[in-house]
């Protein structure tokens, strides 16, 4: 085996099989690092905007349990705003981010202004997500059409990467003509 010079130490190369094996290893670790990186990271979905927060449970150590209140605008039906309540796990592992905050929402959607339809509406389109755990679960809103009563459905589901939940919430919003109040 030949001996390499690396500044003032002398290395011993790996053979072929091993070399090749740690490489593998190491390809496979970066794609997973991608994958775990890439769950974390926002899509085009819309962006909340906090309202508030109640305290539901007192924890002497670490943040309180409590359920907090985000609004959006559905990014593509301009005049209709949804508001989400959420449970969030406090303690310290709460309080850190690292605990998984349970499936427990509900979910409030109301015209706020004219509303807007494209010309054309997918049945089916997400238009809100966040992540309820470090890695692994999320809150997903998904805006339905229902072309034949003229209303657009949102449901509110919690889903994870293995398994899903069925806590999930609903609201309507009539297409109507609007008339401000």
């Amino acid at each position: 085996m030949t001996r390499l010079r690396i500044g003032s130490k002398r290395v011993t190369p790996l053979p072929a099989t091993t070399a090749r094996r740690q490489h593998a290893w190491c390809e496979r670790a970066i794609v997973l690092a991608g994958v775990v990186l890439g769950l974390g990271l926002p899509g085009p979905d819309a962006h909340a905007d906090q309202i508030g927060c109640v305290t539901t449970t007192w924890k002497l150590i670490g943040a309180n349990h409590k359920v907090c209140v985000e609004a959006f605008d559905d990014p593509k039906i301009r005049g209709v705003t949804c508001h989400v309540s959420q449970a969030r796990v406090g303690g310290i592992a709460g309080g850190l981010g690292l605990a998984e905050d349970p499936s427990q929402f509900s979910l409030a959607c109301r015209q706020t202004g004219p509303i807007a339809l494209p010309e054309t509406i997918p049945t089916s389109e997400t238009v809100f997500s966040e992540d309820t755990s470090l890695f692994f679960k999320e809150t997903k809103i998904i805006r339905l059409w229902d072309a034949k009563r003229n209303t657009l459905v949102y449901v509110a589901i919690s889903r994870r990467i293995i398994e899903g939940a069925p806590a999930n919430s609903i609201s309507t919003v009539p297409v109507t003509a609007w008339t401000k109040p």
